[in-house]
């Protein structure tokens, strides 16, 4: 039922695009941590996608996938090009116009590939069986002496050739074909999938003519900014802006409320002119006294000092229990303990939040960069009174996103905004506001005890986590009485270590704050991968094991290990220990380094990818150098592999900043930093020499967008320690932890 019920012409009429045209639609599933579905399997067919082929053999995807610089719209319609027998330079791909007919807008999680893959090979496959069908019955042969091959039909007896664009006009007029009979080519005939292909995005980057969603101009526009309460759940007392409606340029000055739940906006003061530098300038003049709220006196100390109470209290909730834990502690002779913490972290776009909304009586029109076109107009709609079908939302591209343009806060003040101005306005955050209003990877404290029994192997190991959840933010009070659900984003990683020690246990104790947060690429793996992987090189210290045999001992045997938390991701250890060999004979692990130089080692399974990582650091003068990082992947079929390469350096390099430089601290309940003096990001100067292995799969491709992240922080603080003999134990590193 994947292109069923379709109306190919009203589609097209409705968009604009003029001719006649072959189109395919498909529909790409649910955004989960699984790749189980492929198709809608009950109810009316509505797509989300598109494949369009028009007279001049202009091949268009349109999908519902952002391009938040992943390189999703390349990958993407390889897999269609791959089926369709298309010439790759005939093939372009848009964003599709966000409607409230389309469900599932939404980019996140790493399920990009894994839930469109099986969708655009049948839809690809569909186009290409109708033209070979319209090519047949032009020239009156047997369907099965005509092939496709680079976007021509030939018929194989007399080499005769039809291009798509010649048979486009009486594809169109076929019945439209039963897509799950429709033959797929088999992975060995891949002739693009598999190989490098340039991405679809980088010419318009390069040539300055890419929109993002900071560019948007329209006529008659105004510009805004906001200055929010900087005390998170606080709220504004009063203000005097009469300086500020002095600066020239400005057009109006008022107050807007907080939003609670979904949007968790902070509320304050708007400042509207006709350009941006008016606004800021005025904002700077306001006079502005804030009611810090009843969580005005939170700071990074008084959490720590909650955590530390969390750390040893009574558990709100076991992921996973294995044999007899306390029994197995009270037995063993060697014991090693651990604490360890890491802090908010800011996802630090280099493209700041802003929105351009045109809100008019009956209709409504957004442009702006998002990972969640779908759920803004939902949202819009639910906040505007308006009809879904009246809100337009034009989703560009944008300057990064990391989790945070998972969020629609944003623009649900711009909406706050319009409804006041009632002219078009651009909503602009400055880098301060970035900063200090951004929805944070979570605050984490952890305690871990092994121990080893007479083979030198962990005999038992506990793992309590304490953290600031993420459902928390979001939840009524109600559902936030699940203590499974509060903590189910905050146990990836650690839950499911695929190690095998016999007497086992994961447990959870929510750390209430105030601080917004949400996800962070990778979410709860960037920090339970790092505690995990760094503990269990301290157990292999102390069995006197190299940390790679170590590693290995503890996966020699081939098994199945399910996450507790999300039951649909499965490790297979034998894939494990395939990317961790890999990585180390790459890196030259047995080769000797001489200190202060050190090389360490970390993998993780997550997003249904195997990753291992090895960092090679210098450490002098109180500072750590990361010089190398070797990488081994198993993403099954890497359907762009100068992509996959692509984000695993930029996964490598994004951790970098929280592994050296980055640090969100609170005082008086709001943030510290305000920009990059403060909060410091990775330079270019900065960058290690990263080396990238794909293991070879033919295998349904699974996620890329976050793998790389998790394991990068153990393998670098391992590094420190073969380097230094310094156990790292909080992040980010610091001079008095190397001393």
């Amino acid at each position: 039922m994947l292109a069923a019920s379709v109306n190919r012409r009203d589609f097209f009429r409705a968009s604009s695009v003029g001719g006649i045209s072959l189109v395919v639609g498909f529909y790409l599933g649910l955004p989960t941590r699984s790749a189980e579905a492929d198709v809608k399997s009950e109810g009316p067919f509505t797509p989300n996608g598109w494949i369009q082929i028009d007279r001049s053999g202009q091949i268009t995807v349109l999908i519902e996938k952002t391009e938040i610089g992943q390189g999703i719209f390349t990958a993407l319609s390889m897999i269609v090009a791959e089926e369709l027998e298309a010439d790759w330079s005939h093939v372009r791909v848009e964003h599709v116009p966000v409607t409230d007919a389309y469900q599932n807008m939404t980019t996140g999680g790493s399920h990009g590939i894994i839930r469109s893959w099986m969708p655009l090979r049948r839809a690809g496959a569909q186009a290409r069986e109708m033209l070979i069908e319209a090519a047949s019955k032009a020239w009156a042969v047997k369907r099965e002496t005509c092939r496709a091959e680079s976007s021509t039909v030939i018929h194989q007896p007399t080499g005769r050739r039809l291009a798509y664009g010649a048979l486009v006009e009486s594809a169109v007029q076929l019945p439209e074909l039963n897509v799950e009979v429709v033959k797929l080519k088999d992975p060995r005939d891949f002739r693009l999938v598999g190989k490098r292909a340039e991405r679809k995005d980088l010419p318009a980057k390069i040539n300055g003519t890419a929109s993002f969603g900071i560019d948007v101009k329209i006529p008659g526009m105004l510009y805004a900014v906001v200055a929010r309460c900087p005390h998170f759940g606080g709220r504004l007392l009063k203000f005097d802006d009469t300086m500020a409606r002095a600066v020239p340029a400005v057009a109006d000055i008022f107050p807007i409320d907080p939003l609670p739940r979904y949007e968790n906006t902070a509320g304050g003061v708007v400042v509207v002119a006709e350009n941006t530098w008016a606004a800021i300038q005025a904002r700077k003049k306001l006079k502005i006294q804030w009611d810090k709220g009843p969580r005005g006196d939170e700071s990074s100390a008084s959490l720590r000092e909650a955590a530390q109470a969390q750390l040893s209290g009574p558990a709100t909730f076991v992921a996973r229990e294995d044999g007899d834990p306390d029994a197995a502690l009270a037995a063993t002779a060697r014991k090693v303990e651990a604490w360890y913490e890491l802090p908010f972290q800011a996802h630090a776009t280099m493209e700041p939040m802003n929105c351009t909304i045109d809100l008019r009586p009956d209709t409504c029109e957004v442009w702006t960069g998002t990972q969640w076109p779908g759920v803004i107009q939902q949202q819009l709609s639910r906040l505007s009174g308006l009809p879904g079908q009246s809100i337009k939302v034009n989703c560009l591209w944008s300057g990064g996103a990391f989790g945070r343009r998972g969020q629609w806060d944003y623009t649900a003040e711009a909406l706050q905004i319009a409804k006041k101005v009632k002219k078009p306005v651009k909503l602009i955050w400055t880098r301060e506001d970035d900063m200090q209003h951004d929805f944070y990877r979570q605050l984490s404290y952890h305690h871990l005890v092994g121990g080893l029994d007479g083979q030198s192997l962990p005999s038992v190991w506990t793992h309590r986590i304490v953290s600031t959840s993420i459902r928390e933010v979001f939840d009524s009070p109600e559902q936030l009485k699940d203590s499974r659900r509060v903590a189910s984003q905050e146990m990836a990683g650690a839950a499911d270590i695929p190690y095998f020690v016999p007497n086992f246990r994961n447990d959870f104790a929510p750390l209430p704050s105030a601080v917004p947060r949400a996800w962070w690429r990778s979410v709860e793996s960037s920090f339970n991968t790092f505690v995990v992987e760094c503990f269990l090189d301290e157990l292999a210290y102390a069995a006197g094991k190299s940390p790679l045999d170590f590693r290995l001992a503890l996966l020699r045997e081939d098994r199945k290990v399910t996450n507790p938390m999300y039951t649909d991701q499965v490790c297979d250890t034998a894939r494990l220990r395939t990317v961790l060999q890999l990585a180390a004979e790459k890196a030259g692990w047995h080769e000797s380094m001489a200190q202060p130089q050190g090389r360490g080692i970390a993998c993780y399974f997550g997003f249904d990818t195997y990753v291992g990582h090895v960092a090679e650091v210098l450490v002098e003068n109180g500072a750590v150098r990361v010089r190398r990082v070797v990488t081994a992947v198993d993403c099954s079929t890497a359907v762009n592999p100068d992509g996959v390469k692509a984000m695993i350096e930029g996964s490598v390099n994004f951790a970098l900043t929280a592994i050296l430089k980055g640090e969100i601290t609170i005082k008086d309940g709001a943030v510290e930093q305000s920009n990059f003096h403060d909060y410091q990001v990775l330079r270019i100067d900065q960058a290690p020499e990263i080396e990238v292995h794909i293991v070879a799969s033919a295998e349904r491709p699974t996620g890329m967008g976050e793998p790389g992240v998790p394991p990068l922080a153990p393998a670098v603080a391992n590094a420190v320690f073969a380097a230094t003999g310094k156990r790292i134990r909080r992040l980010p590193i610091r001079a008095e932890d190397l001393k």
